[in-house]
């Protein structure tokens, strides 16, 4: 999906990608934080399209990223969570929630 400039710049995931982004150059030397961010990856995939009969998954969308985005990142403010330089559940998980969006081009303009 294409966004507009203005649904692009009120997007949460906007956020997101641009704290984020960052880490995806610690793929070139973080095997395991691949592996990891790959699993987190998968999950989401699997969370948000695992109720339908299709044995192809369908294509990502935005609004239901969004959605779950919006979720997480509800959970982990009503933990305290802050957030680290290291890698942690969180990080990884945010890390692939911005892997989606590049991945998929959800933020296309």
């Amino acid at each position: 999906m294409i966004a507009s400039p203005d649904e692009a710049a009120d997007c949460p995931l906007t956020g997101i990608v641009a704290a984020y982004t960052p880490r995806l150059a610690e793929f070139a030397f973080e095997p395991g934080f691949v592996a990891a961010v790959d699993q987190h990856a998968a999950e989401i995939r699997e969370r948000l399209y695992a109720h339908g009969p299709e044995l192809l998954p369908r294509p990502l969308d935005r609004e239901e990223l969004t959605a779950y985005a919006l979720g997480f990142l509800d959970a982990l403010a009503d933990v305290g969570w802050p957030e680290p330089a290291a890698h942690d559940y969180a990080a990884h998980r945010l890390t692939a929630i911005c892997w989606l969006v590049h991945r998929h081009n959800l933020l296309d303009v």
